[in-house]
């Protein structure tokens, strides 16, 4: 009877430092991709709030616009000046061109 013999494979350190390399990758590329999938998810919620309060602003603007246009009509400054004792006199009036 002839014995076998197991013939024993060497690993070069270059493909060691590839496994390593592969094995690395194979483990941290998951958790890399959760945490940039959580970071774009938590920049979205961020975006949506400012949009939100971008609307928010405009319309709080628009409303500040009408309210002043209300108070610049000549009717509003008419009545403002009556309740200050004052008068419309047409004779005062100077038009400059």
């Amino acid at each position: 009877m002839t014995k076998k013999v197991k013939k024993v494979v060497k690993i070069s350190k270059i493909e060691k430092l590839i496994y390593g390399i592969a094995l690395s990758l194979m483990v941290a590329l998951p958790f890399t991709i959760v945490f940039l999938q959580a970071t774009l998810s938590k920049i979205n919620v961020q975006c949506e709030q400012v949009k939100k309060e971008i609307k928010t602003q405009i319309k709080k603007n628009e409303s500040l616009s009408m309210k002043i246009n209300e108070l610049a009509s000549l009717d509003k400054i008419i009545e403002v000046a009556h309740n200050q004792g004052l008068s419309y006199n047409n004779d005062n009036i100077k038009s400059v061109e």
